[in-house]
């Protein structure tokens, strides 16, 4: 059976569950992380659910960060790449219809995720989120709220040309983003208006395998 290290509150281990849901198919879920834990982010003083920095882990995966998988003694780590194999091995068509030209749009869109949309949002959890009030500055979350917000223009424009990430179907494309953006709903409760954004997002929120990992407001909005 397929083992997954990881934990429910990263975005990253949150992109393979959620692709996991969708192929439908059985795995091991193994809690690892260096920075969270039982009673929240290390930052405010937690212990860590650990593994990570085990030899026996950073055997499978040197740079002792999750996730990382491993599917019948193939070991893998990175969450695109990991999500990359998932569809490819167990769901090409369900996930972007066996076709080469629809699995690298769907593949753009994971890279625009983690160089674009992941940074600023990784600003706004430890501003809004994480970080003791004693420790957050208005100055980093006014700068991480504005840069996600222009990043999100981008989204949109797409969003106004096709009903998904990657054109008429849903794909792993759609993946990425929708966590995004479920964060920024449970985030931010004052925010600007995107009417393709909100109409894509009312689909995806009702799609079971979102149901099953990512809807939970605990996995985005606790510390």
């Amino acid at each position: 059976m397929l083992k997954l290290w990881g934990r429910l509150t990263s975005n990253r281990t949150q992109k393979v569950l959620w692709t996991l849901a969708e192929i439908g198919i059985d795995f091991d879920f193994i809690l690892a992380s260096g920075v969270m834990g039982p009673g929240g982010h290390v930052a405010r003083g937690n212990t860590p659910f650990g593994v990570v920095d085990t030899p026996e882990y950073r055997a499978l995966n040197p740079n002792g960060r999750i996730p990382t998988i491993d599917d019948d003694g193939y070991v893998l780590w990175e969450s695109n790449a990991i999500c990359r194999y998932l569809v490819m091995q167990y769901a090409p068509q369900a996930l972007y219809g066996n076709d080469v030209r629809t699995f690298a749009s769907a593949t753009r869109w994971q890279d625009f995720e983690n160089n674009e949309l992941l940074p600023p949002q990784h600003e706004l959890v430890m501003e809004l989120v994480r970080l003791p009030p004693e420790q957050r500055s208005a100055d980093n979350l006014a700068r991480a709220r504005a840069a996600f917000n222009k990043r999100l223009e981008i989204v949109e424009a797409q969003l106004a040309r096709t009903p998904y990430m990657v054109g008429e179907r849903f794909t792993f494309g759609d993946i990425p983003i929708g966590i995004r953006v479920h964060r920024w709903v449970l985030l931010e409760a004052e925010r600007p208006r995107f009417p393709n954004i909100e109409r894509w997002y009312a689909g995806l929120v009702e799609r079971p395998a979102f149901q099953r990992f990512t809807a939970d407001p605990a996995n985005h909005v606790e510390g």
